[in-house]
């Protein structure tokens, strides 16, 4: 019965879902104006803002020769079209084909932008001109087919009344592209707001409205923003949301992950260098040290308005040879770093800093059921289970997807199973992923991170500090400061001001594994 409410439900996950565009721009235009030209400058302009995916037909068709299934498909599964009328684009029937197909897909003409160019938008819709004589020609031609001609006349009339771009009125091909793309931009994301989480996360609007008052896109200036917490908490998850919903309002986005990873693989930053770079450099091989990478990092980077962000930063210098300082990026830029060590981001005088800390039990639940369930709360006969997962989970949603997804579709014998496990051994992608701050640690650090963990948690922190420097005959005051900082202790104050030293209690369980192995 219960397994059988879980499969019901899942069947609804895709209702209501929005549309999905396998293009975000479909490109009708005549090859013999403007393919070498305005048609390849448009393309490669909205190609190299990376986030607008385009459909662009580069084949010649025979004059009378039909649209193929492909360009229909691809139509229909376009956001928006653009529509270059050029002077001969009503000679070629296929043009004329894919325009009439656009009209009939996108009723919403909001998706349709029509560019005049080096054409009146009068000789479009009254058929005059280089348009008469293209249409005297399929007359003759088509006089069989006399609906055909009709219905293209009506389409030219329709596309010529919409509001659109004329090139005349326009310096250069260039300022003309420059607003064609940045109209374009408008209309695939049409605003610039970190408002409204994706149905599949949870929690997350407060975190969102908080990093959009740091991030105040309505300021010329240059802002890092510091994102922190423990690890498995939801760092990189915003962090993506952000750099999803921003990235087409900057001229160059990029997002590194893994920076700690990727630097500890190579041993340099130079792969990163290059990663950020690649848009605007074309290629790889210009920077061959990290030296030569800061210095062209500030060469291309001075003058752009750039999205950045450096995705679980965990030393220094990694800030220091990636990012720098303001004077590196143009007015308009938005640096953003995560880390699970506040201390990095206060070295590098990044004073905007958010903390993401745990689900509470109601959205915690509802993470967990979007997962173990396909749907926002538990099925039927398992609403005691789930309680019992969340007193495991402690709020951090790693630990809720990881157990939800292994649980999903499983019955309740196998649901007791795992819990009798997990309460008592660490699940391995939790652990393994709080384990990286532990490693991170300096020797003392490590001792004074077990001994806390073992006997110390929930105790005043002065106590701690003088049973600790008692023990090693050291200040372990700094080695505790280091623990809160990279987000495995924190302190609740209390009411008489006193300072109480606490641990997630995943944590605490990392330690306790580590002790055991």
């Amino acid at each position: 019965m219960a397994l059988s409410t879980q499969r019901a439900s899942a069947s609804l996950s895709a209702e209501s879902a929005p549309p999905r565009w396998k293009h975000d721009v479909f490109q009708s235009f005549r090859g013999a104006d403007t393919r070498r030209g305005f048609m390849s400058h448009l393309d490669d302009e909205l190609r190299y803002r990376q986030t607008i995916k385009t459909f662009k037909d580069d084949r010649d068709l025979e004059i009378g020769a039909t649209i193929s299934p492909e360009l229909l498909t691809a139509i229909e599964q376009s956001h928006l079209a653009i529509i270059v009328l050029s002077p001969n684009y009503a000679s070629s029937p296929s043009c004329l084909d894919e325009l009439s197909k656009i009209l009939e897909c996108m009723e919403d003409t909001k998706r349709i932008l029509p560019i005049f160019y080096d054409v009146d938008p009068s000789d479009v819709r009254n058929q005059k001109g280089s348009f008469a004589e293209a249409f005297t020609k399929h007359e003759e031609r088509f006089s069989e087919e006399a609906e055909k001609v009709k219905r293209w006349r009506a389409a030219l009339r329709k596309v010529a009344n919409l509001s659109g771009f004329d090139s005349k009125n326009y310096k250069s091909e260039a300022e003309l592209i420059k607003n064609i793309v940045k109209c374009v931009w408008t209309k695939v994301h049409p605003t610039f707001m970190l408002s409204g989480s994706p149905e599949n996360l949870v929690g997350i609007d407060f975190a969102l409205e908080q990093l959009r008052l740091h991030l105040a896109p309505e300021e010329n200036d240059v802002r890092f923003i510091g994102i922190w917490g423990m690890g498995g908490v939801g760092k990189t998850t915003l962090a993506k949301l952000v750099f999803e919903k921003l990235s087409p309002h900057f001229e160059l986005s990029s997002f590194l992950s893994d920076v700690s990873e990727v630097s500890a693989k190579h041993g340099t930053l130079v792969a990163l260098q290059r990663q950020l770079l690649f848009p605007i450099l074309k290629e790889e091989n210009i920077i061959w040290d990290e030296e030569s990478g800061i210095l062209f990092t500030k060469k291309c980077s001075w003058n752009k308005k750039i999205l950045l962000i450096l995705d679980d930063v965990d030393q220094l210098n990694q800030l220091e040879k990636l990012v720098g300082e303001k004077t590196w990026f143009g007015v308009g830029s938005r640096i953003i770093i995560t880390t699970r060590n506040e201390r990095l981001l206060v070295q590098h005088d990044i004073a905007m800093r958010h903390k993401v800390e745990v689900l509470n039990n109601r959205q915690a639940l509802k993470l967990f059921s979007r997962h173990a369930f396909k749907k926002n709360q538990p099925a039927e006969g398992f609403l005691k289970l789930s309680q019992r997962v969340l007193h495991c989970a402690k709020g951090l949603p790693l630990a809720l997807k990881t157990l939800g997804s292994f649980l999903y579709m499983r019955d309740q014998d196998a649901w007791n199973s795992m819990l009798h496990n997990v309460e008592k051994i660490p699940n391995p992608t939790v652990f393994h992923s709080l384990k990286v701050s532990y490693d991170g640690l300096e020797e003392m650090e490590k001792k004074i991170f077990l001994h806390v963990a073992c006997f110390h948690k929930g105790k005043d922190k002065e106590k701690i500090i003088e049973i600790l420097d008692s023990i090693w005959d050291i200040s372990s005051l700094i080695g505790m400061d280091i623990l809160i900082e990279k987000s495995l202790l924190t302190i609740k104050k209390n009411y008489d001001r006193s300072d109480t030293v606490e641990m997630h209690d995943l944590i605490q369980e990392m330690a306790w594994e580590i002790v055991r192995q």
